[in-house]
């Protein structure tokens, strides 16, 4: 079986991991307008993934058809014998790679000692890096942070580097930073710097603030990354991956159709295995940027099901 983080043309673009937000449905959807190098999954938790009760309901997170390939299993824990359970599923699944999430600063996870808090653990990440390598046997990469209070690139994103990773993916902020602050990009250009020093093959993709297919190009130029990975810019166009600049000025009327669409694909696909909640954080992405979208957008988040998404977009215009 080919790397294919060997295989993917550089520079690399990425849709990012998000919870609730990239399952297989809007994977979908984002392929066929302007698909992205590489998809990840949402993050999903190796506890759920051993176990006979618990993967049931995990494995929807796993899920993805053949448009979404290239495509990584991203999963969480912190126990390595879980780990290597899991990759060893996931890569019967026909992932192209495992991602572990060693970022996420979620508080209840942080004080469980899993993902982003394995960056005070370096001796447990490193066993669980052992473990999903040996497990699964696909490529291996990690996603994660410059920090846990305070910016440690050099020592936690130094002792990455060493570990043989296929991929690192940096995002520019430390756990107690969230997103409330701008992403760090030198201290991503210092990983790039690291990755060199120690000759190291491990590609570095930046994530933070990425607004634009072109402010990826410009960054990657800038800061001597191997790609990019955009997550909540994707909610302001969804069009992001595009190589270009071009707008897409949609008519109100495709706007409803586009909506029509993820709405019916979410309801085909999950039934009411998923809140149909969840759905109502996309309506922005159809119903934004013209006048009256608001109050429009106030009647959509109304709605309890697909059929009164179906009739309030009747309302408002004819389909075909």
């Amino acid at each position: 079986m080919k790397n294919i983080w060997k295989t993917l043309k550089k520079p690399i673009f990425i849709l990012a991991p998000m919870d609730d937000v990239t399952d297989t449905v809007f994977r979908q959807i984002i392929a066929d307008l302007a698909a992205p190098d590489l998809y990840f999954t949402e993050f999903t938790s190796v506890d759920g993934i051993v176990s006979e009760k618990g993967f049931e309901p995990v494995s929807r997170r796993l899920q993805y058809t053949k448009k979404e390939r290239p495509i990584i299993a991203q999963i969480w824990g912190n126990d390595p014998e879980k780990f290597f359970k899991a990759s060893q599923l996931v890569a019967k699944m026909g992932f192209d790679g495992i991602d572990i999430n060693m970022g996420c600063p979620e508080k209840s996870v942080v004080k469980r000692g899993m993902c982003a808090a394995l960056i005070h653990n370096p001796k447990l990440a490193g066993e669980i890096i052992q473990s999903v390598k040996e497990g699964g046997k696909l490529p291996v990469s990690i996603k994660t942070r410059i920090g846990i209070r305070e910016i440690q690139t050099e020592e936690w994103i130094g002792f990455l580097l060493k570990q043989g990773l296929d991929a690192l993916e940096v995002h520019g902020r430390t756990v107690r930073e969230m997103s409330k602050v701008p992403a760090h990009w030198e201290e991503i250009a210092k990983a790039v710097k690291l990755r060199d020093k120690i000759n190291s093959k491990t590609l570095i993709i930046g994530n933070g603030d990425v607004s634009s297919y072109l402010d990826g190009l410009d960054k990657i130029k800038e800061y001597g990354v191997d790609g990019v990975m955009i997550g909540t810019g994707i909610f302001k166009n969804l069009w992001i991956f595009e190589k270009s600049e071009k707008v897409h000025k949609l008519s109100f009327n495709q706007r409803l159709n586009q909506l029509l669409k993820h709405t019916r694909l979410f309801v085909k696909t999950w039934g009411e295995e998923k809140s149909f909640v969840i759905l109502k954080k996309f309506f922005k992405c159809y119903i934004s940027d013209f006048e009256g979208a608001s109050e429009i957008r106030a009647k959509f988040m109304e709605t309890k099901n697909l059929e009164e998404v179906e009739k309030l977009a009747l309302s408002y215009s004819k389909f075909s």
